[in-house]
C-alpha cells in the first residue's frame, strides 16, 4: 500500500489531501468538487505561520523525497516554488484567474480539475501557466484551417515584402516573416534593441521561462529576451531602486508571437502589464493585459485594408508598432512614455516591409494612375 501511494500522480494527491481536511485554507470551491482552493500566502509577510502556511508544500516536498525533516534544511520557498512548478507543468489543472484572490490577508488561488480524458481531446481545452507552445499552436490552426497556399501566392502577396501586390481579400495572408524588434527602454533611455526571428516569437521577461507542456504541444523555441540590470545606464535618484524592485515581478514576463491572423501577446507574469498599439480599446487611459489571457494586438485583416487604404490615397499609413509598459499604467496623459519606469517597443517586421514595399509602388504608381483592376 506504502509503494502504490507512492506513485500517485499530482492530481490523485492533491485530491487526497483536500479531502483530508489537515492542511488550513486547502477545500474544495464548488460542490462538484471539481476547483479547490489553495492556500497562497508569501513568506515574506509579517503575519506568516511555515507550521500553518507552508504545511502543504512542504508536504509534497517530502512525498517526492526533496525533503526529510532532520536532515534537510527547511525551505519554505522552495516547497512553495516546487508545487508550483508541478501544478503549472501539469496537465491536469487550469489555474482560474478570476476566482484567485492573492490581495487579502490569507491570500489563495483556486484551481480546476480538468477531465482526465484523452489526452488528444484535452490539448484542446487546457490552459496552462506558462504554455507558450498551447498559444502558438491555437493561432497556427487558423493557417492550417484557411486553406491558404497556393491562391495567396496567385494573388502576388508576401509579407516579407518581396512582392508587392496586395490580395483583394485582406484575410488571406500567409506569414513568411515571423522577425520581431524589440526594444527595451529604461525611463526612456534605450538599453537594449535586437531582432527576434523564431516562429514561436520572444519572451520579454525577468528570471525564469514559464515551463511548457512540449509532450503535448511541442518544445517552444521563443527566443527570450531579459531585462538588463538597472545600473547599466545612469538613471535619476530612486528610480533604478525602484526598478530592482520592480524587475522581480516580471519574472515569466510576456510572449510575443506572430500568427496568420497577426500579432499576439500573452501575459505570464504576476507583475501588471499596460499596452498600446493599433488595437488598443483606450488612447487616453490605461489598456491592461489580462494574465493568462492571448491578447491579439494587430489584426491582419485590418492592417491590410488600411494598408490598401494608403495606396489608394484614402487613408493614413496603417499603425504596426505596440508600445508595453511594465508595472505602471498606461497610456498615462499625466505622465509622458518616457517617465515610466520600464517600457519595451515591439515592431513586427513584416509590417514594415510591406510599408516599405507599398511606398515604393505609390511613387511608381501615383494614385490618379491607379485602378481597381
Amino acid at each position: 500500500m506504502e509503494d502504490r501511494s507512492r506513485h500517485m500522480r499530482l492530481r490523485e494527491w492533491l485530491i487526497a489531501q483536500i479531502d483530508s481536511g489537515k492542511y488550513t485554507g486547502l477545500s474544495w470551491e464548488n460542490e462538484e468538487k471539481t476547483m479547490f482552493r489553495i492556500p497562497w500566502k508569501h513568506a515574506a509577510k509579517q503575519d506568516y505561520r511555515q507550521n500553518q502556511d507552508a504545511a502543504l508544500f512542504k508536504a509534497w516536498a517530502m512525498y517526492k523525497g526533496k525533503f526529510q525533516e532532520g536532515r534537510d534544511k527547511a525551505d519554505p520557498s522552495t516547497w512553495k516554488t516546487r508545487l508550483r512548478c508541478a501544478l503549472n507543468k501539469s496537465t491536469d489543472f487550469q489555474e482560474v484567474s478570476e476566482r484567485s484572490q492573492l490581495d487579502i490577508s490569507e491570500p489563495y488561488k483556486v484551481y480546476r480539475i480538468l477531465e482526465d480524458t484523452g489526452r488528444a481531446t484535452e490539448a484542446a481545452v487546457i490552459s496552462l501557466d506558462g504554455d507558450c507552445s498551447k498559444a502558438l499552436r491555437e493561432t497556427r490552426l487558423m493557417q492550417q484551417d484557411s486553406s491558404l497556399g497556393d491562391s495567396n501566392k496567385a494573388a502576388g502577396w508576401s509579407v516579407n515584402g518581396r512582392t508587392n501586390s496586395i490580395p483583394l481579400y485582406p484575410s488571406q495572408v500567409p506569414i513568411t516573416d515571423y522577425r520581431l524588434e524589440v526594444r527595451l527602454l529604461y525611463h526612456g533611455n534605450l538599453v537594449q534593441k535586437l531582432v527576434t526571428t523564431s516562429p514561436d516569437g520572444c519572451f520579454i521577461l525577468h528570471g525564469c521561462a514559464p515551463v511548457g507542456s512540449e509532450r503535448i504541444y511541442g518544445p517552444c523555441e521563443a527566443k527570450k529576451v531579459f531585462f538588463p540590470r538597472p545600473d547599466i545606464v545612469h538613471l535619476p535618484p530612486g528610480i533604478s531602486e525602484a526598478m530592482t524592485r520592480l524587475l522581480p515581478h516580471l519574472e515569466k514576463g510576456v510572449l510575443v508571437w506572430v500568427a496568420p491572423d497577426g500579432v499576439f501577446i500573452k501575459r505570464f507574469c504576476q507583475g501588471r502589464v499596460y499596452w498600446d498599439g493599433p488595437l488598443a480599446e483606450h488612447r487616453q487611459k490605461p489598456n491592461k493585459l489580462e494574465r493568462e489571457r492571448t491578447c491579439k494586438l494587430l489584426d491582419m485583416t485590418i492592417f491590410v485594408q488600411e494598408l490598401q487604404n494608403h495606396r489608394q490615397g484614402t487613408g493614413p499609413e496603417p499603425q504596426y508598432t505596440v508600445d508595453l509598459c511594465f508595472g505602471e499604467e498606461f497610456p498615462d496623459p499625466s505622465q509622458p512614455k518616457t517617465q515610466k519606469l520600464i517600457t519595451a517597443q515591439v515592431i513586427p517586421l513584416f509590417a514594415v516591409e510591406c510599408l516599405r514595399s507599398n511606398n515604393v509602388e505609390m511613387k511608381q504608381s501615383p494614385p490618379h494612375r491607379r485602378t481597381n483592376e
